[in-house]
């Protein structure tokens, strides 16, 4: 069926045409409404797509990101930072500004040495340390400050005073999407605090960039869907001679009033929302994975199965094109019950990442996916309570994997008892000049025109660690 265009008429199949009063008048019961997906951008044709893929700076180590996202905090000294002299020293007082006199806490768990390489992981994690020779653990992390909310933004952002755009969206900004019936950015059970939507929206860049959310936290996975992305009154062959006409209404107003940037972004996510109904549902249909596949990832299991569905999505959605991929998991903020409650955190993870990391390794897809696995900061080695830690900005733990990271290895160091990075410190702007780096992207040269000046995700700062980089 040919649609055809006129920029007095409505596009309408076999070359008939009417005028847009008669065309609305037509259509007025059933018009329904248009599928519609939350995003948007400044062009609709699909040559002039601010999707379609761009070159690179250079060549790429990673051709996407999965990033997965403990909000809260996590442990540092209890998963990922080994420090026998903390343990050592248990009970001890504390230093640096240990509040009311606490004392040194020892971890609660054992270390042990993993892989070839020999990291030392918790046993916390003794899944995922069976992947040890491809993580590249980075033990020198530092943020600005010890508050969840400026430091979950920060993370996502790199800036916790002004709304920025977030890593997702400078990435999909930088090389585009390589599927176009899918969002080139999606948020998986996304945070509603901390930031919210701050944390994967756009900013200043044209709002197609911002992330896609599915689901929500704490929520369960199991049913979530993106929202109005089907249109049961409509054929597709309707939707598009109605979608056409709104959309020739949308740019006559764009082409009087010239800077317009709502209505460039409406015209943009409506073609996209239009092109997701089918390919979306297919995707986020886990049915389809092999019954072995499904219980690698814990689906099924009460401890596992929310956390254990998002992996799997991020496989397929990864396998399906999409550019950049976060997933959530919240309540890592430890100030007591730390070992009962982290014990339950990494067992509700330590599967799930196990699985999706085995199963990137078996489609070949490790070597070109950029993992990560971070919090906003870590944790205290003094205790707080008797069975607790404070936050803690000044050194904490992250780890990759795949992606053109060297794999079996340690980046830095905090000191003996894991206050504060003393070796290799990496700033978060560090950490996205890298990112961004791994991506083919020089992250001084990715810049926006805004307020009349060059925006960067990186501001002025930033320098990438070619340390961890295989």
């Amino acid at each position: 069926m040919k649609l055809h265009r006129s920029p007095n008429r409505v596009a309408l199949p076999d070359g008939l045409g009417m005028s847009r009063r008669a065309a609305l008048k037509s259509l007025s019961s059933g018009f329904g409404y248009l599928a519609f997906a939350g995003l948007s951008t400044m062009a609709a044709e699909k040559a002039q797509s601010p999707l379609a893929p761009k070159a690179p700076h250079f060549q790429p180590r990673a051709k996407r990101v999965i990033f997965l996202c403990m909000r809260g905090g996590p442990s540092h000294l209890d998963t990922f930072d080994y420090k026998p002299e903390l343990k050592k020293h248990s009970g001890e007082p504390g230093k640096y500004g240990a509040r009311g006199g606490a004392k040194l806490l020892g971890s609660p768990f054992e270390f042990k040495p993993s892989g070839k390489s020999g990291l030392h992981i918790s046993e916390l994690y003794s899944k995922v340390a069976e992947h040890a020779d491809d993580l590249c653990i980075v033990n020198s992390m530092a943020t600005d400050l010890p508050n969840h909310p400026q430091a979950v933004v920060q993370m996502h952002t790199g800036n916790f005073q002004f709304v920025r755009p977030s890593l997702g969206a400078w990435t999909l900004y930088g090389l585009g999407t390589v599927n176009e019936n899918l969002p080139g950015f999606i948020t998986i059970n996304p945070s509603i605090g901390f930031g919210g939507a701050q944390n994967y929206g756009s900013g200043f860049l044209p709002a197609i960039y911002q992330g896609t959310a599915i689901g929500q936290e704490r929520r369960s996975l199991r049913s979530a869907k993106v929202p109005n992305i089907s249109n049961s009154r409509l054929s597709s062959d309707l939707q598009r001679i109605q979608l056409d006409l709104v959309q020739s209404l949308n740019r006559e107003k764009l082409a009087r009033e010239s800077y317009q940037p709502e209505v460039e972004g409406v015209i943009e996510s409506y073609e996209l929302a239009f092109r997701m109904q089918d390919e979306v549902p297919k995707v986020m249909d886990l049915s389809k994975e092999p019954q072995k596949i499904q219980e690698m990832y814990g689906i099924g299991n009460d401890t596992t199965d929310d956390f254990g569905r998002q992996c799997l999505l991020a496989r397929r959605f990864a396998e399906a094109g999409v550019r950049f991929i976060e997933i959530s998991q919240g309540n890592w903020d430890h100030h007591r019950n730390l070992k009962a409650s982290l014990t339950n955190n990494a067992a509700q993870t330590d599967q799930p990442i196990h699985a999706l990391l085995t199963d990137l390794k078996q489609r070949d897809m490790l070597k070109d996916t950029l993992v990560i696995w971070a919090g906003e900061f870590g944790r205290t080695p003094h205790a707080q309570g008797t069975d607790g830690r404070d936050h803690n900005n000044k050194g904490f733990s992250l780890w990759m994997a795949g992606g053109g990271v060297r794999g079996g290895t340690t980046y830095g160091s905090t000191d003996e008892f894991g206050y504060e990075a003393v070796d290799g410190k990496v700033h978060i702007h560090d950490w996205h000049a890298t990112i961004l780096h791994l991506m083919g992207l020089d992250h001084e040269r990715l810049t926006y025109r805004y307020a009349g000046r060059d925006f960067r995700l990186t501001d002025v700062y930033g320098d990438v660690v070619k340390g961890v980089m295989a």
